[in-house]
C-alpha cells in the first residue's frame, strides 16, 4: 500500500421519519507507514467512517481509493477479497469468541480462508509473540484483561497481512499499564506498505501520530460570535454541521427544518425573539441535527458555550437537553 484517499465521502440514512447525516462531504488520507488518528466525540462520524474504509458500508456518495482500487466501486466478489485481502479490522472491546482459546481466535480469519491446520497454528503463534502475548495462547478471553483482549484483536487483524489496519476505540475497557502497551503496539504496526487508522476520543493518541484528522471541523459559525444579520431564506446552519455556538434571536423569525428519508424537508419549529437555537450540538459535541434558515429577515447573537450557560444557568441548560431543540 502506498496512498489511501477519501474524496467528499457523505453517508446518509433513515432514522424514523428524518434523514441522518453523519459524514457530509469527508475528505481524507493516509500513506505507507502513518499511524493516523481519527480523533473525535461521540456522534462525529469516526465508525461510519471506519465501516466504509472497511467495505461493510457503501456511502450515500463519493468514494474510496486504496492504491489503484476504487473501493466504492466493489460489489459482490471483488468487495469480499478487498475487505479479507486488505482490511484488519479491530472492534471495541476486542469482539473475541470465549469459548476458544486466544490463539484459536488468532486463527479464526485463517481457518476462514482455508489456511490448513498447522500453518494457520504457526502464524497465531507468530503474531502472539509479535503483540507479546505468546504466553498466553492456551487461556481464554476470559482470563485476560481488557488491553490484553484489544492486544489479542490485534494479532487477529493482522493474520492476512493486510496493507489497512483499522482500529475503533482502543483504549476502551484498558487500564493504565495496558493502555501504554495498546499504544505502543499500534504506533509499531505503522511500517512502510501498511496504514494504521485508529478512531478515538482518547487524545493520549495524538503524540504517537503521523496524521490527526479532526472529525469536528470548524465551520463558518466561528466567525459569527456577536451578532448576525439574516435575510430572509438565509441559512444560519445546516444539519449535519458541526457547529460550536448557540444562537439567540434578537430580531425576526427563524424556522428549523429536520431532513426527512424521502428527501423532503419537515418543519419542526418557528423561533421567536428571545429564543435559543442551536444548544444541543455545542452542549453535547454532537453535530447539528436540524437545518435552521431566516422566515424573515433576522437578526441573531451567536454565543460561546460557556456564554449560553452563564445566560441560562443550571436550569436552563437542563431545560435545553431536555427539549426537542438542536
Amino acid at each position: 500500500m502506498e496512498h489511501l484517499q477519501i474524496s467528499d465521502l457523505t453517508v446518509e440514512h433513515a432514522s424514523g421519519d428524518y434523514l441522518v447525516r453523519p459524514l457530509d462531504r469527508f475528505s481524507g488520507e493516509a500513506r505507507s507507514g502513518e499511524l493516523v488518528l481519527l480523533l473525535g466525540p461521540s456522534g462525529s462520524g469516526k465508525t461510519t467512517l471506519l465501516a466504509c474504509l472497511a467495505g461493510l458500508r457503501s456511502p450515500t456518495s463519493g468514494g474510496i481509493r486504496l492504491d489503484d482500487e476504487v473501493v466504492t466501486d466493489l460489489r459482490g466478489r471483488d468487495l469480499a477479497e478487498y475487505c479479507r485481502r486488505s482490511v484488519g479490522l479491530v472492534l471495541p472491546g476486542a469482539k473475541l469468541l470465549p469459548g476458544l482459546t486466544i490463539r484459536e481466535n488468532v486463527e479464526v480469519p485463517l481457518r476462514l480462508a482455508h489456511v490448513p491446520g498447522r500453518t494457520a497454528r504457526a502464524r497465531a503463534a507468530e503474531l502472539l509473540d509479535l503483540v507479546g502475548l505468546g504466553e498466553h495462547g492456551h487461556q481464554r478471553p476470559a482470563d485476560l484483561s481488557g488491553g490484553q483482549q484489544q492486544r489479542v484483536a490485534i494479532a487477529r487483524a493482522l493474520a492476512h497481512e493486510p496493507p489497512l489496519i483499522l482500529v475503533d476505540e482502543p483504549t476502551v475497557g484498558a487500564d493504565y499499564v495496558q493502555v501504554e502497551i495498546v499504544l505502543r503496539t499500534l504506533r509499531d504496526l505503522a511500517v512502510p506498505g501498511r496504514a494504521v487508522i485508529v478512531a478515538t476520543h482518547d487524545e493520549r493518541l495524538v503524540p504517537l501520530a503521523d496524521r490527526v484528522i479532526e472529525m469536528r471541523p470548524q465551520t463558518p459559525e466561528a466567525e459569527q460570535l456577536g451578532t448576525v444579520d439574516l435575510k430572509e431564506g438565509q441559512t444560519l446552519f445546516e444539519q449535519g454541521d458541526n457547529g460550536e455556538l448557540v444562537y439567540v434571536i434578537v430580531k425576526g423569525q427563524l424556522d428549523v427544518f429536520r431532513a426527512l428519508a424521502d428527501g423532503g424537508d419537515a418543519l419542526v419549529h418557528t423561533c421567536q425573539p428571545g429564543e435559543y437555537v442551536g444548544e444541543i450540538g455545542p452542549l453535547l459535541g454532537l453535530p447539528r441535527s436540524a437545518t435552521v434558515k431566516a422566515k424573515t429577515d433576522a437578526v441573531v447573537q451567536g454565543l460561546t458555550v460557556e456564554e449560553f450557560c452563564e445566560r441560562v444557568g443550571p436550569e436552563g441548560v437542563r431545560h435545553a437537553l431536555g427539549s426537542t431543540s438542536l
